[in-house]
């Protein structure tokens, strides 16, 4: 059972709903917009395209170190591959540093994942063993590229630190976790959508509870003549956060439960989604593109979020409509596919630099462009790292750090200075020039606001 969003009770699925009344209040603002990014110089992957990205963490969620070293997971593929077929070659990177700004290449993490490519997972390190859980995208026998979906996870590796760096010591083992089910989660032939998802699985061990949980992103089967008012166009956008548990906490045995969260009259894809526990609250974050909103909805690229007392909801979206951050107007595709982690009092967002000097209305136009200008429009590193304020179900934009930097909870942060003045070019024709009613837009701080 649900509620409408008035508050009364309503008859519908045991989960949550993104209601299509919520997304319509998406908007820029002064609190949301992230600055407009220009390339690292130097660029710590150069050679390389990387773009979904994600920490090693312990079980209870707290940024592992091995050693003195930190370790991000991240996509990658040759950087002379054109940007757009990136996805079709993908592999799993390690990256490991002593202070979270310079990186090193520990190189990839598998030699025999399922499938034919990876897609995005999540890291998890429990008393040194490794589970690197993934995407097994496409058939690894298939004669051609093929595009099936099953989340897996690698186990039976080890990191072993010193003072040359961080080496990876591995005998992996891989299995699929679960196939979707057809009633909480479309399988492929169910899917009548533009995109079918079932993939990006992350790791969490629900602190209040102690229920060893698994998100993931897949999409939600809707009757003909349920929802969207009928409208069967509508209907195609079924994007959901599902769940599984694992009752004995083994990190690769699980059972698919309901989904926690549904999109469906509003979006197709909810990426990468992930969870924040921080002061009794959950803080539900997936990342979304503007072409996967329903028809009559306007969206961005961005990281969307929600609120609860418990992992399963009720959820209601930060800051009304669900929007955290969004690029600016005039590089509306310049970062994307974020992951928060918290950070004392603020939460940190890792994302990537996507496309940059680019402000088309859609992707599609990137590949009218000639092949060195795609090239050169696609930042392929990580994007400056956003810093961000959480009061209840609000959020600000506090600052960013650099490209690539990734603090732990031990290491602080500079002050906020003063926010410089508003690029009013950044916000779109109708959109609020300002933070949400009785919310403060709160400081801007950078590294450069303070002496090193």
């Amino acid at each position: 059972m649900g509620h409408d969003e008035d508050g009364s009770r309503r008859e519908g699925p045991p989960w949550s709903r993104w209601t299509e009344g919520q997304a319509a209040g998406i908007g820029r603002t002064a609190d949301t917009v992230v600055p407009k990014i220009e390339p690292p110089e130097p660029d710590p992957a150069d050679g390389l395209h990387v773009w979904d990205t994600w920490l090693l963490r312990t079980r209870t969620g707290e940024v592992a170190t091995v050693g003195d070293y930190r370790v991000l997971f991240s996509l990658t593929a040759p950087a002379d591959l054109l940007p757009g077929t990136r996805h079709d070659v993908a592999e799993i990177r390690y990256f490991y540093s002593r202070d979270g700004r310079e990186w090193t290449d520990g190189g990839p993490v598998f030699a025999d994942a399922l499938g034919q490519r990876q897609w995005a997972g999540s890291a998890l390190v429990d008393d040194g063993d490794l589970y690197v859980y993934y995407t097994a995208a496409g058939e690894a026998d298939a004669p051609e590229l093929s595009y099936t979906q099953r989340p897996a996870v690698g186990h039976g590796g080890r990191f072993s630190a010193s003072e040359d760096g961080l080496a990876l010591e591995s005998t992996w083992s891989h299995e699929v976790l679960f196939k979707p089910d057809g009633e909480h989660y479309e399988t492929a032939d169910q899917s009548e959508g533009m995109i079918y998802t079932f993939r990006d699985p992350w790791f969490f061990e629900d602190p209040e509870t102690g229920r060893t949980c698994l998100l993931f992103e897949a999409n939600t089967p809707v009757r003909e003549d349920d929802r969207c008012d009928g409208d069967p166009a509508r209907r195609e956008f079924n994007g959901c956060v599902g769940l599984a548990v694992s009752p004995s906490g083994d990190p690769t045995e699980w059972e698919l439960r309901p989904p926690i969260l549904d999109a469906v009259c509003v979006n197709q894809e909810l990426e990468r989604p992930h969870v924040v526990h921080r002061d009794g609250r959950y803080y539900l974050f997936v990342s979304s593109h503007m072409h996967t909103f329903a028809p009559g909805l306007e969206g961005y690229d961005g990281l969307y979020g929600f609120v609860a007392d418990s992992l399963d909801g009720e959820y209601r979206p930060l800051n009304g409509s669900g929007l955290v951050l969004a690029n600016p107007a005039t590089a509306p595709f310049q970062a994307y596919s974020w992951m928060a982690y918290p950070h004392r009092e603020e939460i940190l967002v890792v994302g990537f630099f996507n496309y940059f000097d680019f402000a088309g209305d859609s992707l599609d136009a990137i590949s009218e462009l000639s092949l060195p200008e795609q090239r050169r429009r696609f930042g392929g590193t990580l994007a400056p790292t956003v810093r961000l304020g959480i009061e209840r179900d609000r959020t600000r934009i506090l600052g960013t750090l650099a490209h690539w930097e990734v603090p732990t909870p031990a290491e602080p942060l500079p002050e906020p200075a003063t926010r410089p003045p508003l690029d009013l070019d950044a916000l779109a024709d109708g959109d609020e020039p300002a933070g949400p009613q009785g919310y403060p837009f709160g400081g801007y701080a950078g590294r450069d606001t303070v002496e090193e």
